[in-house]
């Protein structure tokens, strides 16, 4: 027999509605009689309170948020690189790696971790202590 890693318990079986009188979920299947909540479809929006003014439109508004104009990029920090067989660092080759996944639009480079050869660098945006590790190392960034 194969074990199983479930909790030991009880295990209540699914509701069965609308199976006559007998088992107490019959007729109305347990939704009551009239109204929006009795039909099939109605689906309660999330804060609703019944017509009252909700929670959330009671309280002010604070603040500011940039996730509207954010622009996602991908993070690759030094000591990866030497994952990347050749001396050109670029998304192909970072995709290639496996350092960045295949649907990354915009790469940045970090300074973490230590470069130990030449790297002719082209991504995105590179941050001061990356570009002057991979310049130490007597690589270059190339900026397009």
């Amino acid at each position: 027999m194969i074990e199983s890693n479930l909790p030991k318990g009880p295990n209540r079986g699914k509701k069965r509605l609308g199976r006559g009188e007998g088992n107490g979920h019959g007729k109305t299947c347990c939704r009551g009689h009239n109204g929006a909540a009795s039909r099939s479809g109605y689906s309660l929006r999330a804060g609703f309170e019944g017509g009252q003014m909700p929670l959330f439109r009671k309280l002010p508004q604070r603040g500011f948020s940039q996730a509207r104009f954010r622009k996602p990029c991908a993070i690759v920090n030094l000591g990866d690189l030497e994952k990347i067989p050749g001396d050109i660092v670029d998304k192909d080759s970072l995709k290639a790696a496996g350092l960045v996944r295949p649907n990354a639009t915009r790469i940045k480079l970090l300074g973490d971790g230590e470069v130990t050869k030449a790297f002719k660098v082209n991504v995105d945006l590179i941050s001061t202590s990356a570009k002057a590790k991979i310049e130490a190392s007597g690589g270059e960034f190339i900026s397009e």
